[in-house]
């Protein structure tokens, strides 16, 4: 006997709706002063302006990507795709990592260069610019963090990060300036770039490494696999559990399977209304998507808790 169960959080669509309206102002936003960053960069000849204003770019870029996702997650289930489209957010994040971290290295490689060779810079310019810039990115930033899902959704918090290492991008470039229209420090410029890089590389990491694992079908990093285990054994009728997976399908979907061995003797009434506690327990610990199997001892599966993926051969 399989019991199939899925729950969903009541306000999942409205957070889903809400995530797409921020994303969709965020990109018109960040779109429009990308090109007056960029066009202001070349004028002042600023590295950290430039940095700044193709970093916007890759915003805004991710942004659509970001947003394109959330479209096509909400597609219903096929024949061809069972669980739905709901990983396509994933990938989108996963996106957005890899871009930051291309981003960042030719940063770096940039302004390792302009150590040796510091170009004359437009510091006013660059400040005024670079101002404008931070208001901009601190409304988008505020926009997305009060309205989007940036915590739980790794679509969304790829988008947030973008923008946070836009905001982190501003200051770098408005602090060179200052430094540079007061000490004619010129070396300053690269050294905002730099640093602004590296915090961006550090988030960049994160977010590579949360898509990639869901990617991989690793554990979710919010379940306990021993308090998972200890739950559905801590019924009296559960003699042993095995071929246990514990996945994540997208951001606010955990899944779970498993074979449970019941004595042969429990009617199927019984065994529904232990699968019904159980489910009830699991929806607890974050499990939304629970699949668990049935059967007598005399099954012939390898009995390891974690599948061994060895099969076993049937006779006939």
């Amino acid at each position: 006997m399989t019991s199939h169960s899925h729950t969903h959080s009541h306000n999942h669509s409205h957070v889903h709706t809400n995530n797409k309206k921020i994303l969709a102002i965020s990109f018109i936003i960040i779109g429009l002063f990308m090109v007056i960053e960029i066009v202001g960069g070349f004028i002042a000849n600023s590295l950290a302006l430039l940095s700044d204003g193709l970093h916007m770019f890759s915003d805004t870029v991710s942004l659509g990507v970001a947003l394109i996702a959330f479209i096509y997650a909400e597609k219903n289930a096929t024949s061809s795709k069972t669980f739905g489209y709901k990983r396509f957010e994933v990938l989108a994040a996963l996106f957005n990592g890899v871009t930051l971290f291309v981003i960042s290295i030719v940063i770096i490689v940039e302004a390792i260069k302009r150590f040796f060779a510091p170009p004359e810079v437009q510091s006013t310019e660059m400040f005024i610019i670079s101002l404008v810039g931070l208001i901009v990115n601190i409304v988008v930033a505020l926009i997305m963090f009060k309205g989007g899902d940036t915590n739980h959704n790794l679509n969304m918090r790829g988008a947030f990060i973008h923008v946070l290492g836009d905001l982190l991008g501003s200051v770098g470039a408005i602090i060179a300036s200052i430094l540079i229209w007061t000490f004619n420090f010129t070396i300053a410029d690269p050294i905002a770039s730099i640093v602004v890089s590296l915090l961006i590389l550090k988030s960049a990491y994160g977010i590579t490494k949360s898509s990639i694992n869901i990617l991989m079908e690793g554990t979710p990093s919010d379940i306990d696999l021993e308090q998972i285990i200890y739950t559905i054994m801590g019924h009296e009728e559960i003699q042993n559990v095995h071929d246990y997976h514990v996945w994540t399908i997208s951001n606010d979907m955990n899944a779970l399977s498993c074979h449970a061995v019941v004595d042969k003797s429990l009617a199927i009434e019984a065994c529904e209304q232990l699968l019904k506690q159980i489910e009830h327990e699991l929806a607890h610990l974050n499990i939304q998507h629970m699949t668990i199997q049935l059967e007598t001892p005399k099954h012939q599966h390898d009995e390891s808790i974690l599948c061994s993926g060895v099969m076993h051969q049937h006779s006939h």
